[in-house]
Protein backbone atom coordinates (compact mmCIF):
# COMPACT_ATOMS: atom_id res chain seq x y z
CA UNK A 1 0.00 0.00 0.00
CA UNK A 2 1.18 3.83 -1.27
CA UNK A 3 1.19 5.86 1.60
CA UNK A 4 1.05 9.64 1.51
CA UNK A 5 1.79 12.61 3.10
CA UNK A 6 -2.06 13.05 3.72
CA UNK A 7 -1.94 10.06 5.83
CA UNK A 8 0.50 11.69 8.39
CA UNK A 9 -1.49 14.80 8.26
CA UNK A 10 -4.24 12.56 9.40
CA UNK A 11 -2.46 11.14 11.61
CA UNK A 12 -1.09 14.48 12.83
CA UNK A 13 -4.47 15.81 13.44
CA UNK A 14 -5.39 13.19 15.01
CA UNK A 15 -2.86 13.28 17.63
CA UNK A 16 -3.02 17.57 17.47
CA UNK A 17 -5.97 18.91 16.61
CA UNK A 18 -5.34 21.99 14.28
CA UNK A 19 -8.50 23.87 15.66
CA UNK A 20 -7.56 23.66 18.97
CA UNK A 21 -4.20 25.61 18.66
CA UNK A 22 -4.08 29.54 20.05
CA UNK A 23 -5.92 31.70 18.16
CA UNK A 24 -2.46 33.73 16.53
CA UNK A 25 -0.73 30.36 15.69
CA UNK A 26 -0.15 29.30 12.27
CA UNK A 27 0.12 25.06 12.60
CA UNK A 28 -0.40 22.59 9.93
CA UNK A 29 0.97 22.05 6.30
CA UNK A 30 3.59 24.68 5.51
CA UNK A 31 5.14 23.15 2.09
CA UNK A 32 4.53 20.37 0.43
CA UNK A 33 2.14 18.18 -1.66
CA UNK A 34 -0.45 16.62 0.39
CA UNK A 35 -0.63 13.47 -2.24
CA UNK A 36 3.13 12.75 -2.53
CA UNK A 37 4.88 9.37 -1.70
CA UNK A 38 6.05 8.66 2.09
CA UNK A 39 8.27 6.93 3.44
CA UNK A 40 9.96 8.55 6.02
CA UNK A 41 9.04 11.70 8.33
CA UNK A 42 11.57 13.57 10.42
CA UNK A 43 10.88 15.26 13.60
CA UNK A 44 12.65 18.55 15.24
CA UNK A 45 11.68 21.75 16.75
CA UNK A 46 12.82 24.51 14.41
CA UNK A 47 12.72 24.40 10.74
CA UNK A 48 16.36 25.77 10.19
CA UNK A 49 18.47 25.59 7.37
CA UNK A 50 20.49 22.85 8.66
CA UNK A 51 17.41 20.35 9.97
CA UNK A 52 15.66 21.14 6.52
CA UNK A 53 19.25 19.71 4.82
CA UNK A 54 19.30 17.19 7.53
CA UNK A 55 15.81 15.84 6.86
CA UNK A 56 16.47 15.52 2.56
CA UNK A 57 19.67 14.25 3.54
CA UNK A 58 17.83 11.31 5.56
CA UNK A 59 15.37 10.82 2.46
CA UNK A 60 12.65 12.19 4.62
CA UNK A 61 9.75 12.94 2.33
CA UNK A 62 8.31 15.29 5.71
CA UNK A 63 9.76 17.46 7.75
CA UNK A 64 7.30 18.11 11.48
CA UNK A 65 8.35 20.71 13.54
CA UNK A 66 7.13 22.71 16.55
CA UNK A 67 7.48 26.42 15.86
CA UNK A 68 5.72 27.16 12.41
CA UNK A 69 8.43 28.87 9.70
CA UNK A 70 5.91 31.05 8.87
CA UNK A 71 4.08 32.30 12.05
CA UNK A 72 3.91 36.38 11.22
CA UNK A 73 3.57 37.69 7.88
CA UNK A 74 6.20 37.30 5.08
CA UNK A 75 6.89 39.24 2.03
CA UNK A 76 9.30 37.19 0.42
CA UNK A 77 10.50 33.73 0.18
CA UNK A 78 14.03 34.78 -1.56
CA UNK A 79 17.14 32.48 -1.10
CA UNK A 80 18.86 35.38 0.43
CA UNK A 81 16.58 35.30 3.82
CA UNK A 82 16.35 32.38 6.30
CA UNK A 83 12.75 31.58 5.48
CA UNK A 84 13.20 30.94 2.16
CA UNK A 85 16.33 29.18 2.27
CA UNK A 86 15.07 26.59 3.86
CA UNK A 87 11.26 26.37 1.84
CA UNK A 88 13.50 26.11 -1.03
CA UNK A 89 15.89 23.27 0.53
CA UNK A 90 13.04 21.27 1.04
CA UNK A 91 10.67 22.11 -2.10
CA UNK A 92 14.11 20.78 -4.00
CA UNK A 93 14.51 18.20 -1.42
CA UNK A 94 10.97 16.57 -2.29
CA UNK A 95 10.26 17.19 1.63
CA UNK A 96 7.11 18.55 2.93
CA UNK A 97 6.65 20.74 6.32
CA UNK A 98 4.18 20.28 8.77
CA UNK A 99 3.75 22.72 12.01
CA UNK A 100 1.93 21.54 15.24
CA UNK A 101 2.66 24.03 17.90
CA UNK A 102 0.17 25.08 20.34
CA UNK A 103 -1.84 22.12 19.33
CA UNK A 104 0.74 19.74 20.26
CA UNK A 105 1.85 21.57 23.10
CA UNK A 106 -2.05 21.45 25.36
CA UNK A 107 -1.85 17.27 24.76
CA UNK A 108 -1.39 14.75 27.16
CA UNK A 109 2.03 14.12 26.07
CA UNK A 110 2.72 17.79 24.49
CA UNK A 111 5.57 19.70 25.47
CA UNK A 112 5.23 20.74 29.17
CA UNK A 113 3.49 17.50 29.94
CA UNK A 114 6.69 15.96 28.75
CA UNK A 115 9.10 18.01 30.37
CA UNK A 116 6.74 17.38 33.90
CA UNK A 117 7.08 13.73 33.30
CA UNK A 118 11.26 13.56 32.97
CA UNK A 119 11.11 15.37 36.24
CA UNK A 120 9.47 12.64 37.73
CA UNK A 121 6.42 15.57 39.13
CA UNK A 122 2.88 13.60 40.31
CA UNK A 123 -0.41 14.74 40.26
CA UNK A 124 0.00 16.55 37.53
CA UNK A 125 -2.69 19.45 36.18
CA UNK A 126 -2.44 21.96 33.39
CA UNK A 127 -1.80 25.45 34.51
CA UNK A 128 -4.66 26.71 32.10
CA UNK A 129 -7.29 24.15 31.50
CA UNK A 130 -9.24 23.68 28.00
CA UNK A 131 -12.31 22.29 27.49
CA UNK A 132 -11.22 18.51 26.91
CA UNK A 133 -10.23 17.08 29.99
CA UNK A 134 -6.51 16.78 31.11
CA UNK A 135 -5.62 18.93 28.63
CA UNK A 136 -4.53 22.48 28.54
CA UNK A 137 -1.43 25.34 28.86
CA UNK A 138 1.46 23.91 31.30
CA UNK A 139 1.39 21.55 33.79
CA UNK A 140 1.32 22.06 37.75
CA UNK A 141 2.68 18.98 39.76
CA UNK A 142 4.37 17.58 42.98
CA UNK A 143 7.94 16.48 43.56
CA UNK A 144 7.96 13.17 45.28
CA UNK A 145 10.63 14.82 47.57
CA UNK A 146 10.95 18.29 48.54
CA UNK A 147 14.14 19.57 47.03
CA UNK A 148 16.53 22.97 47.97
CA UNK A 149 16.20 25.25 44.35
CA UNK A 150 19.73 24.98 43.47
CA UNK A 151 19.27 20.84 43.59
CA UNK A 152 15.85 21.36 41.46
CA UNK A 153 18.01 23.55 39.11
CA UNK A 154 20.89 20.85 38.73
CA UNK A 155 17.63 18.47 38.17
CA UNK A 156 16.78 20.06 35.16
CA UNK A 157 20.34 20.13 34.05
CA UNK A 158 20.19 16.31 33.89
CA UNK A 159 17.18 16.02 31.94
CA UNK A 160 17.72 19.23 28.92
CA UNK A 161 20.51 19.02 26.85
CA UNK A 162 22.86 21.59 27.44
CA UNK A 163 22.95 24.54 26.17
CA UNK A 164 25.64 27.88 26.04
CA UNK A 165 22.85 29.52 28.36
CA UNK A 166 22.58 27.19 30.60
CA UNK A 167 20.01 27.36 33.58
CA UNK A 168 18.95 30.58 35.46
CA UNK A 169 17.33 30.95 38.51
CA UNK A 170 15.84 33.47 40.91
CA UNK A 171 15.55 33.06 44.33
CA UNK A 172 17.44 31.46 47.39
CA UNK A 173 19.02 28.43 45.95
CA UNK A 174 18.62 26.72 49.81
CA UNK A 175 14.69 27.58 49.60
CA UNK A 176 12.76 24.39 49.64
CA UNK A 177 10.48 23.65 47.23
CA UNK A 178 7.64 20.99 46.09
CA UNK A 179 4.56 22.20 44.23
CA UNK A 180 6.12 22.76 40.58
CA UNK A 181 4.49 24.62 37.87
CA UNK A 182 6.47 24.89 34.17
CA UNK A 183 5.30 25.92 30.72
CA UNK A 184 7.71 24.23 27.78
CA UNK A 185 8.63 27.96 26.00
CA UNK A 186 7.96 31.21 26.02
CA UNK A 187 5.77 31.04 29.34
CA UNK A 188 6.06 35.01 31.27
CA UNK A 189 2.56 35.23 29.99
CA UNK A 190 1.19 32.58 32.76
CA UNK A 191 3.40 34.85 35.62
CA UNK A 192 -0.28 35.54 36.98
CA UNK A 193 -1.85 32.91 37.13
CA UNK A 194 -3.59 31.55 40.34
CA UNK A 195 -1.75 28.07 39.59
CA UNK A 196 1.41 30.02 39.25
CA UNK A 197 1.08 32.18 41.97
CA UNK A 198 0.66 29.09 44.22
CA UNK A 199 3.48 26.96 43.38
CA UNK A 200 6.93 27.09 45.16
CA UNK A 201 8.92 27.72 41.45
CA UNK A 202 7.93 28.33 38.24
CA UNK A 203 10.08 26.53 35.12
CA UNK A 204 9.61 28.33 31.69
CA UNK A 205 11.49 30.16 28.98
CA UNK A 206 12.56 33.49 27.59
CA UNK A 207 11.69 35.15 30.84
CA UNK A 208 11.80 38.61 30.13
CA UNK A 209 13.06 41.59 32.71
CA UNK A 210 10.14 43.67 34.14
CA UNK A 211 8.27 40.34 34.48
CA UNK A 212 11.10 38.23 35.70
CA UNK A 213 11.92 41.28 38.18
CA UNK A 214 8.08 41.48 39.48
CA UNK A 215 7.70 37.72 40.18
CA UNK A 216 11.15 37.69 42.12
CA UNK A 217 10.45 41.07 44.18
CA UNK A 218 7.01 38.74 44.88
CA UNK A 219 8.73 35.96 45.60
CA UNK A 220 11.05 38.14 48.17
CA UNK A 221 8.07 39.23 49.86
CA UNK A 222 6.55 36.36 50.29
CA UNK A 223 3.70 36.06 47.49
CA UNK A 224 5.02 34.04 44.90
CA UNK A 225 6.89 31.19 43.31
CA UNK A 226 11.03 31.25 42.91
CA UNK A 227 11.94 30.90 38.75
CA UNK A 228 14.39 29.27 36.77
CA UNK A 229 14.20 30.11 32.89
CA UNK A 230 15.63 27.78 30.88
CA UNK A 231 16.46 27.16 26.89
CA UNK A 232 13.06 27.24 24.95
CA UNK A 233 14.55 25.11 22.31
CA UNK A 234 15.94 22.07 25.16
CA UNK A 235 12.55 22.28 26.83
CA UNK A 236 10.71 21.81 24.07
CA UNK A 237 12.80 19.04 22.80
CA UNK A 238 11.43 16.41 25.14
CA UNK A 239 8.42 16.53 23.20
CA UNK A 240 10.08 15.58 20.30
CA UNK A 241 10.76 11.23 21.46
CA UNK A 242 7.15 10.73 22.27
CA UNK A 243 5.54 12.23 18.89
CA UNK A 244 7.74 10.16 17.11
CA UNK A 245 6.69 6.91 19.16
CA UNK A 246 3.20 7.89 18.79
CA UNK A 247 3.31 8.78 15.29
CA UNK A 248 5.01 4.87 14.69
CA UNK A 249 2.38 3.47 16.07
CA UNK A 250 0.45 5.25 13.78
CA UNK A 251 1.89 4.77 10.81
CA UNK A 252 3.59 1.32 11.28
CA UNK A 253 4.93 0.92 7.25
CA UNK A 254 6.85 5.23 7.93
CA UNK A 255 10.38 5.40 9.14
CA UNK A 256 10.05 7.91 11.76
CA UNK A 257 13.19 9.60 12.70
CA UNK A 258 14.10 12.52 15.45
CA UNK A 259 16.80 15.22 15.39
CA UNK A 260 19.38 15.59 17.56
CA UNK A 261 20.30 19.21 16.26
CA UNK A 262 20.40 21.83 18.78
CA UNK A 263 18.46 24.38 16.91
CA UNK A 264 18.85 26.79 20.20
CA UNK A 265 20.16 30.01 18.38
CA UNK A 266 23.29 30.76 21.26
CA UNK A 267 26.59 29.69 20.71
CA UNK A 268 28.58 30.75 24.17
CA UNK A 269 28.20 32.33 27.21
CA UNK A 270 30.86 34.69 29.14
CA UNK A 271 30.35 34.57 32.96
CA UNK A 272 31.84 37.07 35.44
Amino acid sequence: MRNTVADALAAAERRWPVGTAESWDAPGLLVGDPTAELTRIHLAVDATVAVADEAVAAGAELLIVHHPLLLRGVTSVAETGAKGAVIARLIRGGCALLAAHTNADIVETGTSAMLAERLGLIETAPIVPSAASGRGLGRTGRLPEPLTLRALAERLQDVLPATAGGIRAAGDADRVVERVALCGGAGDSLLGEAAVRAADVYITSDLRHHPASDARELALIGSGPALIDVSHWASESLWLDAAAEELRADLPEIAVTVSRLRTDPWDFTLLP
